[in-house]
């Protein structure tokens, strides 16, 4: 983990992850490729918690611009399959932690480490001062120890921000754990439970268990929506990532090689030793989906599948009022070659990736996950909160 300026204060620190921006302190989004970029300005969200006497006590190391499973393959890190932010909040060492969701990886990374991560609702925080790389399903969350830690956090950052064109208008937005779950409906996604280990099994029947017995009615459906949406977000998600990772080019900032002939040579050297092979590999199929031979029957395609998930989706959430799904297949990720990460975080956002596509808050808690209507975080929280006072 990558960690500055330590100092404590009456408010509780807030770890910040390696894509977002932090004035003066080094923001690398896991990669060589910024190495030793330090910004001129914060991040809207960490500019808020400042005002409100929170202090920064560090960042916290991500993967490489956010593209692996939980951080395992940053150019600073260790390769240890655990989310920095998310062991820091569990430790104790800080009230909260700030990420950046863009596949999945911070709710990942909260589920293993058993803490809580929201990602909200697309546009109620802003991601101005955000590394990004997909525009359009990132979204700046917080990592707690509880709902409740979540919720007052959030409610400091959230609120519209001139600075992003993707903010919403509502100028601040509430958040807690107090609303009623009883009599509430929630869902369990039968072709997704049927895809995680015995632990996750597990941990998903005891929350709903825990759901139940604070007079929540469980039931599962079938739904094939989920995998159809994954294969949209890969699309979308690799070619917007491609597009925003182009900036990089060892000109301006961050790496450069050393040894060229001319300008193109700077430019294919610089990348090669900048980006790892994972990022390399979301850049060659981001490029191909947008080709013009491929175009319309990818990337178009996957815009419009956006519209038909957000409609299937809406209509679930019309009757029931939350869904309960694994965040992750397996409790423990193994070590594996970063050849392979391309499809084993494929395969892992089959859990995660319907959110980011659609827009709709996402809650990791108890080592499993919540999605909700949009604006729904509330009661999300409140769900996890009625379990997570259970186990206390």
């Amino acid at each position: 983990m990558k960690y500055y300026a330590k100092t404590l204060c009456e408010n509780g620190t807030i770890a910040v992850d390696d894509t977002i921006l932090v004035k003066g302190a080094e923001t690398a989004a896991g990669s060589r490729m910024l190495e030793g970029f330090e910004p001129l300005f914060s991040a809207e969200a960490v500019t808020r918690l400042e005002e409100k006497g929170y202090k920064i006590s560090g960042k916290t190391n991500v993967g490489e611009f956010g593209l692996d499973l939980v951080g395992e393959f940053s150019y600073y890190g260790d390769g240890e399959l655990k989310s920095a932010a998310a062991e820091l909040v569990k430790s104790g060492e800080v009230q909260a932690a700030l990420g950046v969701d863009m596949n999945g990886a911070t709710r990942r990374g909260a589920a293993l480490s058993g803490v809580d991560f929201l990602k909200p609702t697309y546009g109620t925080v802003s991601r101005y001062g955000v590394v990004s790389c997909a525009a359009s399903g990132e979204q700046l969350g917080v990592y707690a120890k509880n709902a409740d830690g979540v919720a007052k956090v959030m409610s400091v950052i959230a609120g519209h921000d001139d600075k992003d064109g993707t903010s919403l208008p509502e100028k601040q937005y509430e958040y807690s754990v107090t609303v009623p779950v009883s009599g509430k409906k929630v869902c369990i996604i039968k072709e997704l439970a049927e895809k995680a280990d015995a632990d996750v099994l597990a941990k998903l029947t005891a929350f709903a268990d825990a759901l139940k017995a604070s007079g929540v009615s469980v039931e599962e459906i079938s739904c094939d929506l989920f995998e159809l949406a994954n294969t949209a977000w890969e699309i979308l998600m690799c070619a917007e990532t491609c597009n925003n990772v182009s900036r990089y080019d060892g000109v301006k900032f961050g790496h450069r090689a050393e040894k060229y002939r001319n300008i193109d040579e700077l430019y294919v050297n610089s990348r090669t030793e900048g980006f790892n092979f994972l990022t390399k590999a979301v850049i060659l199929y981001g490029s191909d989906v947008l080709s013009k031979n491929r175009y319309k029957d990818c990337y178009d395609k996957s815009l419009r599948v956006r519209r038909v998930v957000a409609e299937g989706i809406e209509k679930i959430l019309a009757e029931y009022d939350a869904i309960l799904l694994p965040a992750t297949s397996k409790a423990q990720y193994e070590a594996y070659d970063i050849k392979e990460a391309f499809g084993k975080v494929f395969e892992e956002s089959v859990f995660t990736a319907v959110a980011n596509l659609i827009g709709i808050p996402a809650l990791s808690a108890c080592g499993v996950q919540l999605m909700g209507k949009q604006f729904d975080e509330s009661l999300l929280l409140s769900l996890a909160h009625s379990v997570e006072r259970k186990g206390e």
